[in-house]
């Protein structure tokens, strides 16, 4: 049974985009102190650079990276197989790059609030970005 590629691509991006959106939000109205959930806590971070901090201060140049990633994303959706995994994948990638670029754009950083305290900050677009190149890899691996 082929996937449905638009359902498979741009149904998960605006989910993501919507979650991240508004738990963003939220985040801009936690306590300063935060909210401390045992090994999760809740607190308010703000993120110039990518990935764990890395370029930190290249807001500018990590906009236009992302437009780019974004913009091929889109360029080979025509192309794209109908594939679910692939197409959830880009669909993960597409909507968590959306939502950083969002803040990078209004604020001039991105907005991370889950904090396990051993790993770095992050928020719902990091995680779809990261679950969507794993399972991209996985998939072009296993072929």
């Amino acid at each position: 049974m082929k996937a449905n590629k638009p359902l498979m691509v741009f149904l998960p991006a605006a989910a993501v985009l919507l979650l991240d959106l508004l738990t963003k939000q939220l985040a801009l109205r936690l306590p300063e102190e935060g909210i401390n959930l045992g090994i999760l806590k809740l607190a308010l971070s703000f993120n110039t650079g990518s990935a764990f901090g890395i370029f930190a201060g290249n807001n500018t140049a990590l906009i236009f990276l992302t437009i780019a990633i974004i913009g091929f994303i889109l360029y080979i959706y025509p192309d794209l197989e109908e594939k679910k995994w692939v197409n959830l994948s880009l669909g993960l990638i597409l909507g968590g790059a959306l939502g950083n670029l969002i803040d990078r754009v209004i604020y001039g950083h991105v907005i991370d609030f889950i904090d396990f305290g051993f790993w770095p900050a992050f928020n719902i677009a990091d995680s779809a970005l990261t679950v969507g190149a794993i399972i991209l890899i996985i998939y072009y691996m296993k072929k």
